[in-house]
């Protein structure tokens, strides 16, 4: 018995080929995270859908932060080097494997914009703090980070005001370098400095 395919035309033969070439991709595509596909959806349920949607202003958007910056957070909340009441619990049943599975997926995604309006009076104060800081030195002139650096920019306001003023207190401590910058910052140019950046 002939195969099939010999009774059509050529056209219609790579037309099937295409079709069949096109569905086999998008399932590789959409299965590429099946194994931590459950982990994804216990990150949504405070980040949001692929990371970008937090439930609260105090969670960080993930979505589009640099890859070996999550996973090197995710081995210090595993650690307990950054202090998390709710991450080090989570992070330290990741192993490096998935650490980097999930870094990976994050890094991924689409940066939301969020639509942070900082007021004007606010940015020239914040200006003043960033060139005291030197903040462009590390988190670049765009303040989108590099590699180990997060980006900051358009990142929630509370998230980013929490955390400055945390490594002020060495509450966390996971950046000592930090904390010294901070301990030199006082608490409104760290929120004039939070809101400037969430607005960018």
């Amino acid at each position: 018995m002939l195969p099939f395919f010999l009774g059509i035309s050529m056209n219609k033969l790579y037309l099937i080929v295409i079709v069949f070439i096109s569905f086999n991709i998008s399932l590789t595509l959409a299965d590429d995270y099946n194994d931590i596909a459950e982990d994804l959806e216990f990150c949504a349920s405070c980040h949001g859908e692929k990371g970008a949607k937090p439930i609260g202003d105090v969670i960080p958007i993930l979505a589009g932060q640099h890859f070996y910056y999550i996973y090197v957070q995710l081995k210090d909340l595993s650690s307990g080097m950054r202090k998390n009441e709710i991450m080090n619990d989570i992070a330290s049943s990741y192993d490096k494997k998935k650490m980097k599975r999930l870094a990976k997926y994050f890094s991924e995604q689409k940066w939301p914009n969020i639509g942070y309006r900082t007021e004007s009076a606010i940015i020239s104060k914040a200006e003043s703090a960033v060139a005291a800081g030197q903040c462009v030195q590390c988190h670049r002139g765009s303040f989108g980070g590099d590699s180990q650096i997060p980006r900051i920019s358009n990142q929630n306001y509370t998230y980013l005001q929490k955390t400055m003023k945390d490594y002020k207190t060495k509450s966390r401590n996971n950046a000592p370098a930090k904390s010294s910058l901070f301990a030199s910052f006082k608490d409104d140019d760290i929120d004039a400095l939070a809101a400037y950046l969430a607005g960018l």
